[in-house]
């Protein structure tokens, strides 16, 4: 199905891999496997809630610095670590790095399968203020630059009589841009308006 979750598992290991995928078919979420980091950033990746699978130790590449490279590009997907290697330093490292979960090899299925719900909820919330942050940003976009003007002023608390004396016009113009603003931006209140404008502010 269209919305189906997917694990990506990144490890050289083709059992691993295999072992994996028996245990993801078992579940609702998907599987893909690469052997290679590289093979990762060249496959297609469908818009569905997601997780990485990533192996600390691979071929000339370091999972962590693979991490780091992800993060560096903005991609905010989330990951888990696995290893057979596994030493205290390298797990802080990438817990402080925004990892959901570092497993060591043996790990039990159930603790992998939790740390894989875990981490799709994550995407799927992360996914979901992405696009409410578009939507809200294509709403502002609609204004009229005196339209934004208003809305800055409404969000920083003023009244319309403060707004008209800021702007050079009068309350009841004020109250007309203002209505529109609330109409375009569909806030029933000054107080939802602040929040929006909070959330949309940081990509305008």
């Amino acid at each position: 199905m269209s919305d189906q979750p997917l694990a990506y598992v990144v490890d050289d290991d083709l059992a691993v891999r295999e072992t994996l995928q028996d245990l993801l078919d078992t579940t609702g979420v998907g599987m893909r496997g690469f052997g290679t980091p590289k093979d990762f950033l060249e496959a297609e990746r469908p818009d569905r809630p997601s997780c990485l699978i990533l192996d600390v130790r691979l071929p000339g590449y370091s999972g962590l610095e693979f991490q780091r490279q992800l993060a560096a590009a903005g991609d905010e997907i989330p990951i888990i670590f696995i290893t057979g290697h596994a030493d205290v330093p390298m797990s802080v490292r990438a817990m402080k790095d925004g990892a959901v979960e570092f497993l060591s090899k043996p790990f039990r299925n159930q603790d992998l399968l939790d740390a894989i719900q875990h981490a799709i909820e994550k995407d799927r919330a992360r996914r979901a203020v992405r696009r409410e942050r578009a939507e809200l940003a294509q709403r502002a976009r609609s204004l009229t630059p005196r339209e934004r003007q208003v809305m800055a002023l409404l969000v920083a608390g003023k009244l319309n009589k403060q707004i008209g004396a800021t702007l050079g016009a009068t309350e009841s113009t004020v109250k007309t841009h203002r209505a529109q603003v609330m109409r375009k931006m569909q806030a029933a209140s000054v107080v939802e308006l602040v929040r929006m404008s909070d959330k949309i502010l940081p990509a305008l």
